[in-house]
């Protein structure tokens, strides 16, 4: 069967863009919602415009990591949201429109549904990066929404452990598939330093996100140490580029942040060129 091409529709509020990157993960439980709202963060201190969309439905955390949980996004025009302005950057998400404790039992083309208003609906102006914050997973929802979003590049999240870079194997088959560019890797909770007596132990595996990197021919964009620091600072609604941003993590999500930025130096705009995406039996 030839391969069939599908073009999403770009929608105004998103013609201002210049990039879009997901950030995705095969699995759960790996950093990835702290790892988008860092690299937001940091691109924005690097002096881009950035906004940042929490499309993770089922789990949204980006309001409380950006310190405005509680805070409803404005209504302008009917149906428009102006998003919510945090630590220099725009943000919406799902968590700003449902009760915190509401549980989201959707299926698939509801959870399609309401990613695509969200996201079309949203008046995000002017952006050098929207940042995506994934759901994690590499089924049915998230191929439905890479066929909704203009994407320029994804980055990967994962951990040392096996389990978790067996699943991000499949991320990158999963947005190889769609045709969408690898920017890289990112692990998380590569090594763990003791507070007490600064022994070096890498508790979930060594080396692994290099090997996926190299094996792929894609770059390992950093590695974040398991710290404590970063968990609290994101609970506190102050991440660590903010929180620190002279600190030892705040460079390195730097160093992640000006690698994606040269990658993509260049390269055209959401709404002149858009990643084709090809469903096919092979």
């Amino acid at each position: 069967m030839s391969a069939t091409k599908i073009q999403p529709n770009i929608s105004l509020n998103l013609r201002q863009v210049t990039h879009v990157v997901v950030v995705a993960s095969g699995k759960g439980g790996v950093g990835k919602s702290t790892t988008a709202v860092n690299l937001a963060l940091a691109l924005h201190r690097q002096g881009h415009k950035v906004g940042l969309f929490d499309a993770d439905i089922y789990g949204p955390s980006q309001p409380l990591m950006l310190g405005v949980a509680g805070k409803r996004p404005q209504i302008v025009n009917g149906n428009q949201m102006q998003p919510i302005t945090a630590h220099g950057i725009k943000c919406n998400s799902v968590g700003f429109l449902v009760d915190d404790n509401q549980a989201m039992v959707w299926r698939g083309p509801m959870v399609v549904g309401a990613f695509n208003q969200i996201l079309n609906d949203t008046q995000w102006g002017e952006l050098d990066y929207l940042i995506i914050d994934m759901p994690p997973g590499t089924g049915d929802i998230q191929l439905s929404l890479a066929q909704s979003v203009p994407v320029t590049g994804a980055v990967i999240v994962t951990t040392p452990q096996d389990v978790a870079l067996l699943d991000a194997k499949r991320g990158i088959e999963m947005f190889r598939k769609v045709q969408v560019p690898i920017l890289g890797v990112v692990e998380n909770m590569g090594i763990h330093v003791c507070s007490k007596c600064g022994h070096n132990e890498h508790i979930f595996g060594e080396g692994g996100a290099i090997r996926i990197a190299n094996s792929y021919g894609v770059e390992l964009l950093g590695s974040l140490p398991l710290d404590a620091s970063i968990r609290q600072q994101c609970d506190e609604g102050n991440p660590a580029v903010s929180a620190e941003p002279n600190g030892h993590i705040a460079q390195i999500y730097g160093r992640i942040a000006e690698r994606v930025n040269q990658q993509l130096a260049g390269t055209a705009k959401v709404g002149s060129s858009i990643p084709n995406i090809s469903e096919s039996d092979d």
